[in-house]
């Protein structure tokens, strides 16, 4: 599913037009993106949380060469899914 499937979902099941739930759909994405790259961790109860989190620095390999290198710390953004989610995809 892209994100304009996931509009005309949101849009039928909201009852709102394209546009708003569009709308709506990019301000929550941004305003999630915006807060984890703050590093504030954003947790959505049954869904899931997004966070930022912090990668050392490491050694890898160069996958043409076989040589080693070393790869820089950095910080990446994580999703954690919630157990309602988790359960949803793998019912037991």
């Amino acid at each position: 599913m892209n994100k304009g499937e996931l509009v005309d979902r949101i849009s039928q099941k909201a009852t709102v037009t394209k546009k708003q739930a569009d709308a709506v759909l990019t301000a929550a994405i941004e305003t999630i993106m915006e807060a984890v790259s703050e590093g504030d961790k954003v947790t959505l109860v049954g869904f899931g949380s997004f966070e930022r989190r912090h990668r050392k620095e490491r050694e890898g390999r160069n996958p043409k060469t076989g040589e080693k290198m070393s790869i820089p710390e950095t910080n990446v953004p994580a999703f954690s899914p919630g157990k309602l989610f988790k359960d949803m995809v793998s019912p037991k």
